[in-house]
């Protein structure tokens, strides 16, 4: 009996010994850390062979960079739409041109970096920047790693602290959280990180290699906050205003006969310190224009205390059709024809500023327009010229024009507070007090208010109605009070608009009036006092009417 005990006793110590055996491989295989390296390839790898990889802040990009002769190279694409818009090239004439406050840059295929490499590397329809030039003129911190056959660039732009820390020991960093993770590199002891976060047990860190993965909390210490450290300096643009508040009134010139009317329509209005008349008109697409420019003008404008800020459009007349404006604007030989042409004339005419009207661009248009008035900015800024330039209110489908750098390189930004409701549309306020706020307000999320103007309408619409048409006739603040007065129309004030409405109908039709009138403008002027911008344009002389200019002025 006591054998078959001993015998049983055994068996029992041997099954347990066994079982604790089979149970010590488990743990081991299950939580003793493992040794298996990453796949270098799967974490790193490049879609081309002289693919650099692109992390930006820390996160990996989509884009990728070259390495060409050993120096790394962007998409010029993805520098503009992530570090820095102002390298503009021009494809056409194969050049990379970057405007500062004084001087544009112009750099041809030839030309050379401060290490000796290309500036920029045209392919096809690709077009590669040099890192040390996109680093000359932008505020970065770049850190390169292309010696371990995975070639990345990390790149970070934000001014926000970081956490570094120190590792106690040499510690395996990991494709994810966990010791059963791959090891993607070791930290050696000492060892600085860059922590991105902090778990439970485990960090996403940067390494010194250039890595990113985690490494066990437990191996950190020495936790700190890290200020980044820049000493670029950002280019100062400066700015020519006037000392005063802007009352500006536009005087549309279709022939240089008009001109001589500037004194009759001027007899109207109050307080107008600077006047804007349509002068230079794109005419083809090689950078010419017609002017109906006079110096006599300038100087009778002068006399009475008024600046003279000529316009520029690319529409309104019989030859405009022919113009288009990004064929002009994409080609950097014609844009300086145009700069140089306009800057020369104004410096002859003896002209104060000018006014740049842009209107109904295509979207792949903004891009070159943008840079056209960097480059008028230049020119401007060197011979004493005052620039402005005219958008439409702020809104997504109209986000090319870029009102932000308008804002930073241009001396005025003029928003036309109008057209709220436009002809071959639906019926409605050409500019109601609620778009006028709305576009001020946003305007102003972009651009300093010094530097804001917001344009009012001297104009409404009659609008018809009749059936499934609506068309509309555009009437001068007098023709529209001759309309309800010949037409006996009682008008009524809506709160919403911020103007008067009133109509008439037929049994077949509707005509309609929001009447823009002194009081509707006073409450614009109050929109404009509140937000403090820098002034006011009317659109234009010969639509107003002289009792509405004391609802205009800034010491009401």
């Amino acid at each position: 009996m006591k054998k078959v005990l001993g015998c049983l006793g055994y068996g029992l110590l041997l099954l347990f010994v066994t079982a604790a055996a089979v149970f010590g491989v488990y743990a081991y295989r299950k939580y003793m850390p493992t040794k298996e390296l990453a796949d270098m390839d799967s974490l790193y790898g490049t879609k081309r062979d002289d693919g650099v990889l692109i992390y930006f802040n820390y996160e990996r990009q989509e884009a990728e960079g070259r390495l060409l002769d050993g120096k790394v190279y962007l998409p010029v694409s993805w520098v503009n739409e992530n570090l820095n818009e102002r390298f503009y090239h021009d494809a056409r004439e194969h050049l990379l041109l970057y405007a500062l406050p004084e001087f544009v840059e112009k750099s041809g295929t030839d030309a050379r970096d401060s290490e000796g490499g290309p500036v920029f590397v045209e392919e096809g329809e690709d077009t590669w920047l040099s890192l040390t030039e996109t680093e000359r003129h932008t505020d970065l911190r770049t850190r390169c790693y292309l010696e371990d056959g995975y070639p990345r660039v990390y790149i970070e732009n934000t001014k926000n602290a970081f956490t570094a820390a120190s590792v106690k020991k040499d510690t395996p960093v990991r494709v994810r959280g966990g010791v059963k993770s791959p090891v993607i590199t070791t930290v050696p002891k000492e060892g600085e990180v860059i922590v991105l976060e902090s778990l439970e047990n485990w960090a996403e860190v940067v390494t010194p290699d250039g890595c990113i993965g985690y490494l066990q909390m437990k191996r950190l210490e020495d936790f700190r906050n890290e200020e980044p450290v820049s000493t670029f300096e950002e280019p100062v643009y400066s700015h020519i205003s006037l000392d005063s508040k802007i009352i500006l009134a536009w005087h549309q010139v279709t022939i240089t006969a008009a001109n001589t009317f500037i004194g009759d329509l001027l007899g109207k209005t109050k307080g107008v310190n600077v006047v804007s008349p349509t002068w230079f008109a794109l005419k083809g697409n090689e950078g010419d224009y017609v002017s109906y420019a006079e110096r006599s003008y300038v100087e009778r404008m002068h006399s009475r205390g008024i600046q003279v800020w000529a316009l520029v459009d690319n529409f309104g007349h019989d030859f405009s059709s022919d113009v288009d404006v990004e064929e002009i604007l994409s080609r950097t030989s014609v844009r300086e024809k145009l700069t140089e042409s306009l800057v020369r004339d104004a410096e002859e005419l003896g002209i104060d500023g000018i006014n740049l009207d842009f209107e109904m661009l295509p979207s792949s248009a903004g891009v070159h327009y943008i840079q056209f008035i960097r480059e008028m900015s230049v020119a401007c800024r060197k011979a004493g010229l005052i620039l402005s330039v005219d958008n439409y209110v702020p809104a997504s489908y109209n986000d090319f024009y870029n009102i932000r750098e308008q804002g930073i390189v241009a001396d005025y930004v003029i928003l036309m507070g109008y057209d709220e409701h436009y002809a071959g549309g639906e019926a409605g306020s050409v500019s109601s007090i609620g778009y006028v706020r709305n576009a001020i307000k946003d305007a102003l999320e972009e651009i300093p208010k010094e530097r804001v103007i917001c344009g009012v309408p001297f104009y409404t619409r009659l609008w018809t109605e009749k059936g499934e048409s609506t068309t509309s006739e555009t009437a001068g603040i007098a023709a529209a009070k001759e309309w309800i007065a010949r037409h006996n129309v009682e008008m009524e004030w809506d709160d919403t608009c911020g103007q008067y409405y009133g109509s008439i109908g037929t049994e077949d039709s509707l005509t309609e009036l929001w009447q823009e009138e002194e009081r509707s403008l006073a409450l614009k002027m109050q929109a404009i006092k509140e937000a403090d911008i820098a002034g006011v344009a009317g659109w234009k002389l010969g639509m107003d009417s002289p009792e509405i200019w004391d609802s205009l002025q800034w010491d009401n």
